[in-house]
């Protein structure tokens, strides 16, 4: 079946038209996310950071401990400290416990 041309042209026109809608828009095409990036960054390199320094805190007080109950005494030298004691010495039965008495004792005990 033929149109005339001035059929043809809006039939053309208006499945162009259907086209076009049917098309993407490219403004919101891609997703973008509204997060902060830097501050969630951050928030995980200071999380990062106070664990570390809560692993260094509780093999400090453990090795504080060791020493204060002379766990780790040299056997042969009485005056002297065993230096690989003091690497692996555990001085109290948990970590938790280092890190309790770590912050809640500011100074040490006279």
């Amino acid at each position: 079946m033929k149109f005339p041309r001035n059929e043809r042209e809006e039939a053309e026109a208006e499945v162009m038209k259907i086209y076009k809608e049917s098309s993407p828009a490219l403004e919101t095409l891609f997703e973008w996310a509204h997060v902060n990036h830097l501050a969630w960054s951050l928030v995980v390199v200071f999380l990062g950071l106070i664990f570390w320094l809560c692993v260094a805190l509780v093999n400090a007080e453990n090795q504080r401990n060791a020493l204060t109950t002379k766990q780790c005494m040299d056997p042969v030298f009485k005056t002297e400290l065993d230096k690989k004691c003091l690497r692996t010495v555990q001085s109290r039965d948990h970590w938790w416990q280092h890190l309790t008495y770590a912050l809640s004792n500011l100074s040490p005990a006279q």
